[in-house]
């Protein structure tokens, strides 16, 4: 099932960290980045995929957790 994750995510700076971590959702499959801003992230993901996408974003060097 397809729904939004919102994320918050530490360590971001400029635009820059914004593409890295786009393209680190982007990298998941059954993700896709809705909005990415400094110190967060809106994403379109399936389910079973969130803690892919939290690792992807980890990989890319950044502290990513699920906003309430």
């Amino acid at each position: 099932m397809v729904g939004y994750m919102k994320l918050t995510i530490e360590g971001m700076h400029c635009q820059k960290c914004v593409e890295r971590v786009r393209k680190a959702i982007g990298q998941v499959d059954g993700a896709h980045a809705e909005k990415v801003d400094v110190g967060s992230a809106t994403v379109a993901v399936d389910s079973s995929r969130g803690p892919q996408v939290i690792a992807a974003i980890h990989d890319a060097g950044y502290e990513a957790r699920e906003s309430r």
